[in-house]
């Protein structure tokens, strides 16, 4: 094989990873002449079989990928145009299999199943969305921050995988076959994506491998950011920050609320503009790229909020967790899809919130109840107060970063596949049904190169009052794995004797016990003893560097660029407990 290399597929995300080795390839050693690249000598770029193979060959599904990358190859041998094509191909093919999702019938007496149907539609087209994104990125990348741009890459993948994956579980317990049908549909799509993953994790060595001279893998990093121009009203591309990061209208997070500028204000009273939420977000103007910034007053809003995807860098101010709560009662036992039940859903990205409440007062006898449901990426939570029984807390995907807040729950009552970061927050534990036993925990990463993890930096785990005298009877645990590959560290924390000494739970039988990634790092407390911890392969023992590279500075690449801006407290590496 050559040291030009052209990846070419119909996943649209795969050839996006594999457009950075295209790119620099173009870009180092230039086009040859058309008339000596008739005969395919010269510096012509090859699409060949041992090309596709050799980037294939790590990959999960690698009939797949080979299939699939070697049949969109064509004629022209411009990579740009390649890019394009196999770029129009997928987002066609997925959006093909979206609209044949609308012919499943749901059996008329099986309402879950219909409501599943409905989730799919919505979670992907988040997915179609994000992809999108990443054709804007096309043409724009700059080797001056390579890891920016695929840590970008993985955060969107991951996401299209997390998306089709809650799709799949919109189905659980539903009587007809719609969730078959569902995940027949989109299983190409499927098996592109996780094999995407792992070929944005290839990069690096493709690169290496393509001995570009003047190219220093090693010192590739994110220090400096590209320098290129946004267009209005767009996603901002793989690799840089979005573009309101940096406004200083944003960093309401450190200053007396009365300093702070509202764009609506929120009273129960009529002292505001608005006396619902709902009101107020609803005033968002279309396409806004500013800070909007809702100022909620003290007092009990019984709504159910939802910031929609196009609603970007939206802020909400509470007067405080225990005086502004925003609450609601859907639930899975009222026959409520989980994904369905949040009393707040935020999809927009940049989506900030303090010195609120969030709550889902179903209690443990409806199951599944969602206080808050977070997509957004690069999300903040500064002093909010998520309160609920199980499932609490659904950190879907992206970024994000929560500092100072305090999570109640029984089962799973931190569950998702974000790249969540919970610094310095309380977990307690509340009182189940009886027979039940509690998960602080329960990270659904699909794919072993998704970035989805649950870091709990200096937390406190401890229990309700409530709690306190069933905690033998009812045991809790730091978490069990919802998926395959689920990944979840403990490190610097206090954790008192509401975890039982086994530490964490199966979820069923022997399911990823050996493929889960779970670690304590020097945590204190009477529950953190790791002398009788269970002895799965999954389990690892951290040192100081690994440990270290899941603080916040480390596991979010431009970190220290996006959330100190915000004015939350924000440590970037280790402390103690």
């Amino acid at each position: 094989m050559g040291k030009n290399i052209v990846v070419v597929g119909v996943s649209l995300i795969c050839v996006v990873a594999c457009v950075v080795a295209v790119t620099v390839g173009v870009t180092k050693l230039g086009h040859s002449d058309s008339s000596k690249d008739k005969g395919g000598g010269g510096n012509q770029i090859a699409s060949s079989t041992k090309a596709v193979q050799s980037i294939c060959q790590p990959t999960r599904y690698r009939e797949a990928c080979e299939s699939t990358l070697a049949s969109s190859a064509g004629n022209t041998s411009d990579p740009r145009e390649l890019v394009k094509t196999a770029f129009k191909v997928a987002k066609e093919e997925i959006t093909k299999a979206l609209e044949k999702s609308g012919t499943i019938k749901a059996a008329k007496e099986d309402p879950r199943a219909a409501e599943g149907l409905e989730i799919c539609k919505e979670v992907i087209e988040y997915a179609v969305n994000d992809l999108e994104r990443t054709v804007e990125s096309v043409g724009s990348f700059s080797m001056d921050n390579l890891d920016g741009f695929l840590e970008d890459l993985k955060i969107w993948t991951g996401g299209a995988v997390t998306y089709q994956e809650v799709c799949f579980d919109a189905f659980e317990n539903s009587t007809s076959d719609a969730g078959q049908k569902m995940r027949q549909l989109f299983n190409v799509s499927r098996e592109l994506t996780s094999n995407a993953l792992t070929i944005i994790g290839e990069v690096k060595s493709i690169l290496s491998y393509l001995n570009i001279p003047g190219l220093d893998i090693g010192n590739i990093t994110s220090n400096t950011a590209p320098q290129r121009r946004l267009l209005a009203n767009k996603p901002w591309l793989a690799g840089e920050l979005p573009p309101w990061v940096n406004d200083p209208r944003r960093r309401v997070m450190d200053i007396p609320l009365g300093q702070i500028k509202p764009n609506a204000i929120v009273a129960q009273d009529g002292s505001g503009q608005y006396k619902t939420i709902a009101d107020a977000i609803m005033a968002i103007p279309p396409k806004n790229v500013d800070p909007f910034i809702i100022h909620i007053k003290a007092g009990i809003y019984r709504e159910y909020v939802f910031v929609d995807k196009k609603m970007m860098n939206v802020i909400l101010v509470g007067d405080g967790p225990t005086k502004t709560i925003i609450t609601g009662d859907k639930n899975f036992a009222a026959g409520v899809q989980t994904f369905k039940t949040a009393t707040v859903a935020a999809i927009g990205d940049g989506f900030m919130a303090r010195d609120i409440g969030f709550e889902n007062t179903a209690g443990a006898a409806g199951h599944q109840a969602v206080a808050m449901r977070v997509v957004s990426d690069f999300a903040i939570f500064y002093n909010c107060h998520f309160n609920g029984y199980q499932d609490t807390l659904y950190a879907v995907r992206g970024r994000q970063f929560y500092r100072d807040c305090t999570i109640t729950g029984t089962i799973d009552y931190i569950f998702g596949d974000a790249q969540a970061v919970f610094q310095k927050c309380t977990m307690l534990v509340r009182k189940p049904l009886d027979n039940q036993r509690n998960m602080v925990t329960a990270q659904g990463r699909t794919e072993q190169n998704g970035p989805g993890v649950f870091v709990l930096q200096g937390c406190t785990i401890s229990g309700t009052p409530d709690y306190m005298p069933v905690k033998t009877t009812n045991p809790s645990y730091l978490g069990r794995p919802w998926k395959e590959y689920s990944r979840t560290i403990v490190m610097t924390s206090m954790i008192t004797d509401v975890i039982a000494p086994e530490g964490w739970t199966p979820w069923m039988g022997n399911f990823a016990l050996d493929t889960l990634f779970y670690a304590e790092y020097q945590n204190k407390g009477p529950g953190a003893d790791l002398a009788k911890r269970v002895k799965w392969a999954g389990i690892k023992t951290l040192s100081g560097a690994q440990a270290d590279g899941f603080t916040p500075g480390k596991l979010f690449i431009n970190g220290e660029k996006w959330i100190p801006q915000s004015g939350v407290p924000y440590v970037g590496g280790s402390f103690s407990a």
